[in-house]
């Protein structure tokens, strides 16, 4: 059965960021294309969840966030932390720790890595200890930095939609 194009309505939408939706909207969700101001919905229910009166520009992960502060484009944790310019990698001003793939808090038994040959890198925010993100690398390898966004370009071509995200603040 070919399902037809669905506007999901924004309580659905924060109902999925919350991890909150049933298995069958969730397979509805992802198997049918995107409304066409999905993007739109998803800043004005992720704006709603933060305290701070910074507008997103992007969500960059769980927890993380593009804003817009004074004109500057900055990575900004859910709590508030700011950890400096959105083309700068955010990891590098992230609490870090290194964890041996086989100290069975993560993998179990034989199921751990070789130290040798992989860590588990884990970074937090300094501001409230949320873990952000987790890389499996080799050890001494270099932090990665996992997303550089074209945020102007991206807005250049929804001219509607960088007037309302970014209004009276890009002039």
């Amino acid at each position: 059965m070919k399902e037809g194009k669905t506007t999901w309505p924004k309580e659905v939408l924060k109902d999925l960021i919350e991890g909150k939706v049933e298995a069958e909207t969730l397979r509805r969700i992802h198997t049918q294309p995107k409304d066409e101001d999905r993007f739109e919905k998803v800043l004005e229910i992720e704006q709603a969840r933060v305290s701070w009166p910074e507008k997103i520009i992007t969500p960059l992960a769980e927890h993380l966030y593009i804003v817009l502060k004074d004109a500057e484009k900055l990575v900004k944790c859910s709590c508030g932390h700011e950890f400096g310019d959105y083309r700068e990698n955010w990891k590098l001003n992230a609490v870090v720790y290194e964890r041996n793939p086989q100290d069975g808090e993560v993998y179990l038994g034989p199921r751990g890595a070789d130290p040798d040959w992989m860590i588990l890198r884990e970074f937090y925010c300094p501001g409230c200890a949320t873990q952000l993100e987790v890389e499996a690398v080799p050890p001494a390898y270099p932090i990665t930095h996992s997303a550089q966004l074209d945020i102007d370009g991206f807005y250049d071509k929804r001219p509607e939609l960088r007037e309302k995200v970014f209004g009276e603040e890009e002039k």
